[in-house]
């Protein structure tokens, strides 16, 4: 039973970590690596059931090592799909998030790389809006005291500094549109940065949209944030 408990921890955990890649290798469509998640959770529990029974009635003859790595491995297993779930029901279905829920960002020089993306580009208005107003209020129009050139440069270095693959920066339209690629699925999600002069003051909004999937799990909203907190003036 040791070896049985062993390899059903193993295997539970792989069936977890190789989705994502996997689904990237176009191995697994997403609804096949999707599934991996519940195979996961349902290898685990078995694996931790099997545990349980070797420590109730074969305590004597128990291998501790391997039996502590099953451990490990079910509840990686269970314990990450769990934490998805959990973030799912924690935010809203919604993959389309804005400083802007009036006017937001248009995406532009991007639109040819969306061409065959499931969710399409045009902002779904109140729709969605509501949502995100009831989930993120604090995601609102930045105003800066700085040029609008000056807001423009520190915008494109925090977009640049994480790691996004910036498709355009236009300063003579406030304009920066880029794309960030998930590490596990590799999904991507675009993002637009919009920067106006209003009087004395230069105004900032940020767009971030996944290209695949009804909920982002709250990506878009800690991506947009991660840009704001990135601009250095």
């Amino acid at each position: 039973m040791k070896i049985t408990t062993l390899i059903a921890g193993i295997f539970s955990v792989l069936a977890l970590l190789l989705s994502g890649p996997l689904y990237q290798a176009e191995v697994l469509e997403l609804r096949q690596a999707f599934m991996g998640f519940r195979v996961a959770l349902i290898i685990g529990g078995i694996t931790l059931v099997l545990i349980v029974i070797q420590l109730i009635f074969m305590r004597k003859n128990i291998g501790w090592g391997s039996t502590g790595l099953a451990a490990l491995c079910a509840v990686v297993a269970i314990g990450l799909p769990l934490s998805m779930m959990n973030k799912g029901k924690s935010v809203p279905a919604i993959h389309d998030i804005t400083t802007d829920l009036v006017n937001p960002p248009k995406f532009n020089a991007i639109l040819a790389l969306r061409a065959d993306a499931p969710n399409p580009a045009a902002y779904q208005g109140e729709e969605i809006a509501s949502q995100q107003r009831s989930a993120y209020p604090e995601l609102q129009t930045q105003s800066y005291k700085e040029s609008s050139d000056k807001v423009f440069d520190a915008a494109l270095a925090s977009i640049e500094n994480l790691g996004f693959e910036v498709v355009t920066a236009n300063k003579a339209t406030g304009q920066i549109e880029a794309f960030d690629k998930t590490t596990w699925f590799g999904f991507i999600d675009d993002v637009v940065v919009r920067i106006q002069s209003a009087g004395d003051m230069t105004l900032l909004d940020v767009r971030s949209k996944s290209r695949i999937g009804r909920s982002d799990l709250g990506k878009n909203a800690e991506r947009i944030h991660a840009i704001l907190d990135g601009i250095v003036l």
